[in-house]
């Protein structure tokens, strides 16, 4: 097993010309290639389908602001154990929602977290489909719209909480580990 995961990673260097323009832009910008991209990228098509996903739901204009959008990966992360999701996308939730202590609250104890009505009922829907999802229904949706969500708000919460359902077991299986740097990331106080 390598530090990063259990199965082959490769380098920046490595990855189709596409792939390193689209994973250079995130380094350049972070100062790093995150673990996930090193380790999806040993199967490109893979690390292509991902980023196309992932960028769709969390790129996308309007609805969920990008902070909001982190508050559910970092709900989902949690609930589903993921070190390296918490990890890495607490740390652009601290960056977004610009509070240094929201994303670890959220991942150890988000019933307990206070949030704003909006907040609260984007991290319950998204714990919703992340515990027990065939429980799932109407009443969890009624909840949402009391809330103020919209139908495009909510299917933004479902479909990034599926993704990130899938990613927290991707890194599960491989073992993955969260770069170093993104554990000071946003930690600045107020």
């Amino acid at each position: 097993m390598s530090e990063v995961s259990r199965f082959p990673v490769v380098e920046l260097d490595e990855l189709p010309d596409d792939l390193r323009d689209r994973v250079g832009a995130i380094a350049e910008k972070s100062g790093f290639v995150p673990n996930i991209f090193r380790a999806l990228g040993h199967r490109p098509a893979e690390l292509r389908a991902f980023l196309d996903y992932h960028d769709a739901l969390m790129e996308r204009p309007g609805g969920l602001t990008k902070a909001e959008r982190e508050l559910v990966v970092v709900a989902t992360s949690g609930a589903n154990h993921c070190t390296y999701c918490v990890v890495a996308h607490g740390a652009i939730l601290r960056i977004r929602a610009k509070d240094p202590e929201l994303a670890d609250r959220v991942s150890s104890n988000p019933w307990q977290v206070e949030l704003d009505k909006r907040g609260r009922a984007i991290v319950d829907l998204a714990l919703a489909l992340a515990h027990d999802s065939h429980l799932f229904g109407e009443g969890d949706l009624e909840v949402a719209r009391a809330a103020g969500l919209t139908e495009d708000e909510i299917w933004d919460v479902g479909s990034i909480t599926a993704l990130f359902a899938m990613s927290n077991r991707l890194a599960h299986l491989t073992a993955l580990r969260p770069n170093p740097e993104f554990y000071g990331m946003g930690r600045q106080t107020r």
